[in-house]
């Protein structure tokens, strides 16, 4: 398989990088030449510099034998036109991703027809639906709905008073027969993400992902050691898109929603677009504006600007004024370390907000991927059609790889937390935890 991937930004690279894992011959197409470089040098992909708007440049990554264009700039137009030219070119699907909402609204149907693109992605609209599952969530920094919303995955930084601490997954088990409403996925610790095993120990500041039923998810909360109410009050720092697609679901909710915007005319007009919002102009990094938003009433705080160095900066002050929940969007990678450090509960980034619903496209056999800021590994939703060759199958009869767990599935509308006593039959949606590299294998078993 060919993809070529327009764009070697935030989206474009992070694409990239997951799908040369798999084996998938990656092409792409940047005009910055240093950018183009430094992509180069760090991902195993085919890199031409140029415009993806130029036909000899497109030509170069070889367009008239790809199947899959992905044009993921920060250029809506650039976007619009290379999957014109793609199409062109007979190329069988393309991604555009179209932030402006004047190309997103009805007056603009007639030209997203003229690019035949097959999906468009949202980076806001995405962004802002992670936001609003960490919100429902206090106190995880990651959260992931599958199987039409029956399972969750939950990810957090475990305090020391929660009870799963010093304790093995063995025994975490035995606590919980006969039947699992959960099961951890993952535990990070420093550098490293492992997919554990039954005599693996829960450490005091592990970061672990537990795959949970919806039903389970406040049992779920307490075993990690989170033990907040969901806020109800609310402060959104920056006015952009993100911003106000966050605090028009809240304010539906019934939420007590603050918003806190820099250029007065942004201001002014979020403000007449949202009713039953406050937004006050000012800086954000301002200590003065944040204290007007009276921060001592304030329950969470999601700094949702483009800027990394503000969002952080006022997430800290917030944190130190008492506010018990923070999130932050981050668009360099290099400050999660940092986030941990100074007490930023939860960090985002368009980047794997938008990349998962580019491979939930490019993976056609796949129903959802979640990709996460911290470790490589997937989470994965697969449909098990007829004649699969896994139906009818144990799970412990599948021979998975190591770096692979099947966590849950759904069985008509109904989810259960998989062992290896369950048997998979035809119309289940597997819930799977893998590294990208077993992505293909996990596809192969379960088709």
């Amino acid at each position: 398989m060919r993809v070529i991937v327009v764009g070697a930004g935030e989206v474009g690279s992070y694409v990239a990088d997951r799908l040369s894992r798999q084996g998938i011959d990656v092409y792409v197409v940047e005009r910055d030449a240093k950018r183009a470089s430094h992509l180069a040098e760090t991902a195993d992909v085919e890199v031409i510099t140029g415009s993806g708007t130029h036909p000899s440049v497109l030509a170069q990554a070889g367009i008239d034998s790809a199947d899959l264009l992905v044009a993921v700039t920060k250029n809506d137009e650039v976007n619009l036109i290379a999957s014109m030219l793609a199409k062109e070119a007979d190329v069988p699907r393309t991604i555009v991703r179209l932030e402006a909402p004047e190309l997103r609204g009805q007056d603009a149907a007639a030209l997203r027809r003229a690019s035949k693109a097959d999906l468009f992605i949202d980076p806001d609209e995405e962004t802002a639906q992670e936001v609003l599952s960490l919100i429902e969530m206090p106190g995880a920094s990651e959260v992931a709905k599958l199987g039409h919303g029956e399972v969750i995955a939950i990810g957090a930084r475990v305090p020391e008073d929660a009870p799963i601490v010093n304790k093995t997954l063995i025994e975490i088990g035995v606590e919980n027969e006969p039947e699992w409403d959960f099961i951890v996925s993952t535990i990070r610790r420093g550098e490293d993400t492992v997919i554990p095993r039954g005599d693996h120990t829960i450490e005091a500041g592990d970061l672990v992902r537990i795959v949970c039923k919806r039903s389970a998810r406040r049992k779920v909360s307490k075993l990690l050691g989170l033990h907040r109410d969901v806020p109800r009050e609310i402060l959104l720092l920056g006015g952009g898109r993100t911003s106000v697609l966050v605090a028009e679901k809240l304010s539906q909710t019934g939420a007590r929603v603050q918003m806190i915007e820099r250029d007065p005319e942004r201001a002014r007009y979020v403000a007449e677009r949202l009713d039953g919002v406050r937004v006050l102009n000012g800086d954000i990094t301002d200590s003065d504006v944040l204290d007007e938003a009276d921060l001592p009433r304030i329950e969470l705080v999601a700094a949702l600007t483009g800027e990394d160095d503000a969002n952080i900066l006022a997430s800290v002050y917030a944190k130190a004024a008492g506010v018990p929940e923070t999130i932050a969007v981050v668009h360099r990678l290099n400050f999660l370390s940092l986030l941990d450090q100074v007490g930023v509960d939860a960090a985002l980034s368009p980047r794997t907000a938008t990349a998962n619903g580019v491979l939930r496209f490019v993976r056609g056999d796949v129903a959802q991927v979640a990709t996460f800021l911290q470790g490589e590994v997937e989470l994965l939703e697969f449909e098990l059609h007829n004649g699969a060759h896994a139906d009818g199958m144990l799970i412990s009869e599948l021979k998975l790889p190591r770096d692979v767990l099947i966590t849950a599935i759904v069985r008509d509308g109904r989810a259960q937390i998989a062992r290896g006593r369950t048997k998979l039959r035809k119309g289940d949606h597997v819930i799977v935890v893998a590294e990208p590299e077993s992505v293909d294998t996990v596809s192969r078993i379960l088709d």
